[in-house]
């Protein structure tokens, strides 16, 4: 009977030459439990493990910083630049893959949002603007944003280079593939916002110049990697130290960004959205989801409010959505597929239990799950 309600969810689909069991993926969360040098941990490959063993066919892991420069964004994070660094990652690759999921890692440079790098106490971004809002306590941050120095060529140079090295090391640390992180206000999605990038040269000014970095890092990850290896890319409007921003061409910018990427060689596009269901701009009209499988023939993935399975269903089942992902309700459940497939009911999230004083893995999160 649970299985029938939710027949959409629990079928399977495909990201390139990936198979997955279901439509259900784990969101790419901070947990900032890495190594001071940034290495994976035998509780980061168990906490992994739990959600492949709880029924989770696609894993996305944490953002993981992509050079010893600017990339950094939090202590205690875990990278991918060096051979210590990509064994540690193989321990966790190897672990969840004998569960039968699939595991990305999410390769993210936090540009002038880094609040703890180990190798610089400066940060950069397109501009030397100070990002708004304060640090996030919760990642170990406190106060105001630095203000960033602006790159210059050498510097977004360097910024691709980490890219490609990162994407080279995590196919030898056994990942079935990639995902760029493109949203939240890190280097690339600040790359892209007009208020944050005030360049005038070939990066800045119009949507087209904004958009060239992520551009042309997709394009570089995508001729080291090979055409056979899943590529994708993160994207949101939303950004951590600004909730309310929203593209100011609205859907004509979407399908931009969207077409442009997938030109450049994405195999998907995963959109983090408060409401992966609700309008994209304004009170009514299509999610930004919607928009993705409007203007491309990519695969959409969709994250926000969506661990309710009902919700997750009906995106999928009405076409809005290929995979969805989830991220506080995993927290929460980290055997969700299975619970929603076996009608049992689902815990609430308890946000100072799980992500307060640090959101660093606690105790109950890294047991084996039977």
């Amino acid at each position: 009977m649970t299985l029938e309600k939710f027949s959409t969810l629990f079928s399977s689909t495909n990201i390139k030459y990936i198979q997955l069991a279901n439509r259900i993926g784990l969101a790419p969360m901070t947990r900032t439990s890495a190594t001071p040098e940034g290495l994976a941990t035998e509780e980061m490959a168990q906490y992994y493990t739990n959600f492949a063993n709880g029924g989770f066919s696609l894993i996305l892991t944490e953002g993981t910083y992509t050079d010893d420069k600017y990339s950094q964004g939090y202590f205690n994070q875990p990278g991918i630049i060096n051979e210590e660094q990509i064994n540690a990652w193989k321990k966790v690759t190897k672990s969840v893959k004998q569960q039968g999921a699939k595991i990305f890692v999410q390769l993210m440079h936090a540009g002038a949002l880094s609040q703890g790098n180990r190798f610089t106490s400066e940060t950069a971004g397109p501009s030397a603007i100070k990002p708004q809002g304060e640090q996030l306590g919760f990642y170990g941050g406190s106060g105001e944003f630095a203000l960033p120095k602006e790159m210059m060529e050498a510097d977004i140079i360097d910024v691709i280079k980490g890219f490609v090295v990162a994407a080279k090391n995590a196919r030898e640390a056994g990942f079935d593939g990639i995902e760029v992180h493109g949203a939240n206000g890190y280097i690339l999605d600040h790359f892209l916002t007009d208020y944050t990038n005030q360049r005038q040269d070939q990066y800045g000014g119009s949507l087209e110049n904004r958009l060239r970095l992520p551009i042309e890092v997709v394009k570089a990850i995508r001729e080291a990697v090979g055409a056979d290896y899943p590529v994708g890319i993160r994207l949101s409007q939303a950004k951590v130290n600004d909730s309310d921003h929203k593209w100011k061409g609205g859907e004509s910018d979407a399908e931009v960004i969207f077409t442009k990427l997938v030109d450049a060689g994405v195999d998907y596009i995963h959109i983090a959205e408060p409401n992966a269901a609700a309008p994209a701009f304004g009170e009514t009209g299509p999610s930004l989801t919607e928009l993705v499988k409007k203007y491309t023939n990519t695969v959409a993935i969709a994250n926000g409010a969506l661990g309710v399975p009902n919700a997750a269903e009906a995106l999928l089942n009405e076409g809005k959505a290929d995979i969805v992902t989830v991220g506080k309700a995993a927290l929460a459940n980290q055997d969700w597929a299975n619970k929603v497939k076996n009608g049992r009911e689902l815990e609430e999230f308890d946000f100072q239990k799980i992500l307060l004083p640090q959101a660093s893995l606690k105790e109950f999160e890294i047991k084996p799950r039977n």
